[in-house]
C-alpha cells in the first residue's frame, strides 16, 4: 500500500532540512556577542543583560539569518542583495517590528527621543544578520550544498 503525501509536505520537509544546515554554520556565542553589541546601550540601567531580553533578540536574529538564507537563491542565479531585499521587504519589516515591540516591552522606553534610536537599531540588526543569512546560503548554493 502506498502512502500518499502532499507537496506542501514534501517542500516543508526539504525546507526544514534546509534550514538545520543553515543553522549548523551559526555560533550562539556571535548571536550573544551581536545582541550585547547592538542593544546593551539601552539596558544601562540594569546591571547585567536581561536572559529574557537576550534570548529574544537570539531568536530574532536567527529568524533573520533564516529569511535571509531561503532568499539566497535569488542571488545566486544572478539578483544583486539590493534586488532580494525588495522581494523579502515585508517579511523583514515584520522581523523589525516584532523585536522593536518586544524591546519596547521589556525596556523602559517611553518616549519618543529614546524610542528611535532603537527602531534604527533593531532595523540594522535585522538587516545584518539577514545579510549574514543571505551570503552563507549563497556561498552553499555556489558549492553545490543545498
Amino acid at each position: 500500500m502506498n502512502v500518499i503525501t502532499s507537496f506542501k509536505e514534501k517542500k516543508r520537509e526539504k525546507e526544514i532540512k534546509y534550514e538545520r544546515k543553515m543553522l549548523r554554520e551559526l555560533s550562539l556565542e556571535k548571536l550573544r556577542v551581536q545582541a550585547h553589541q547592538y542593544f546593551l546601550p539601552f539596558y544601562q540601567r540594569h546591571r547585567v543583560f536581561p536572559s529574557v531580553v537576550e534570548e529574544g533578540c537570539i531568536d530574532m536574529a536567527i529568524e533573520a539569518y533564516l529569511l535571509g538564507a531561503s532568499y539566497s537563491r535569488f542571488g545566486y542565479y544572478g539578483e544583486s542583495i539590493e534586488q532580494v531585499k525588495k522581494r523579502s521587504a515585508r517579511e523583514e519589516k515584520h522581523l523589525i517590528d516584532a523585536l522593536f515591540d518586544f524591546l519596547c516591552f521589556w525596556s523602559d522606553v517611553g518616549d519618543i527621543n529614546a524610542g528611535e534610536p532603537l527602531y534604527y537599531a533593531c532595523e540594522s540588526y535585522i538587516a545584518h544578520w539577514w545579510t549574514e543569512g543571505f551570503e552563507k546560503g549563497k556561498k552553499r548554493w555556489r558549492l553545490k550544498l543545498r
